[in-house]
């Protein structure tokens, strides 16, 4: 696989129930999305907004015209980044970094860490995870804690115990080859109980690596509360 063939393609559904047009909301001056896209950008000119909404393509009008409108109705990030691909005729070797669209302060080193490791590991997905932070990880079942065994995750777990649980982040990279294979699965029983996609790659027997950032990585956006604590992190 050639490292030029790489694309950061970003889901951004502009139909959140716990923030109103989520993508659009103001954080000092840039939208949500504005930020998560300049912030790929640093690391290749090939990134993408696969979205639901005009109001997000127009949005994004200053920045980039790279912007799939995809079906309104798809269940996960992961079936809109695929149905974006295949409208961009992406080759099946390409690899595609999932960057959420709600994370607007992920770190670059972090990516450029993730794309490396992808690289230099034989796996069929790669994530991240994190340090946990405090106790309230542990607790907060919004908060995906994951469990490796020799840097390859053997399980994801909102709460509950596990041995050495690291905080997962939902960044995943793959080819559009295995994307096509994880897309055309059907949700386990485990992913609708736990509300967890990944359980599904685990479950089918794809292998995903963990990259592990030791650094710092702001929560990501999904509340007001997370809107104000963004605020706060930009004017520290």
């Amino acid at each position: 696989m050639n490292r030029d063939d790489l694309f950061i393609v970003i889901p951004s559904r502009i139909g959140s129930t716990r923030l109103k047009n989520k993508p659009l909301v103001n954080i000092k001056g840039k939208t949500l999305i504005q930020r998560v896209v300049i912030n790929a950008l640093e690391i290749t000119e090939n990134v993408y907004v696969a979205t639901d909404s005009v109001l997000v393509k127009d949005n994004l009008k200053e920045i980039t015209n790279n912007v799939v409108i995809t079906k309104p109705e798809h269940i996960s990030g992961t079936d809109r980044v695929y149905e974006a691909a295949k409208k961009l005729n992406l080759n099946k070797n390409s690899f595609i970094l999932n960057l959420q669209g709600d994370e607007p302060f992920i770190p670059s080193k972090l990516i450029k860490k993730t794309i490396d490791d992808y690289f230099n590991n034989s796996c069929d997905v790669i994530t991240v995870s994190n340090n946990i932070s405090s106790d309230f990880d542990i607790t907060n079942p919004n908060c995906v804690l994951v469990e490796t065994d020799n840097n390859f995750a053997t399980s994801f777990i909102r709460t509950g115990v596990i041995k050495n649980p690291k905080r997962h982040i939902g960044i995943y990279g793959y080819s559009l080859k295995v994307l096509s294979k994880l897309v055309n699965l059907e949700p386990t029983e485990n992913e609708l109980k736990f509300k967890l996609e990944q359980l599904r790659f685990l479950e089918n027997n794809f292998s995903i690596y963990v990259s592990h950032y030791e650094g710092n990585i702001p929560h990501g956006i999904d509340t007001e509360d997370d809107l104000k604590a963004a605020i706060d992190y930009l004017l520290d």
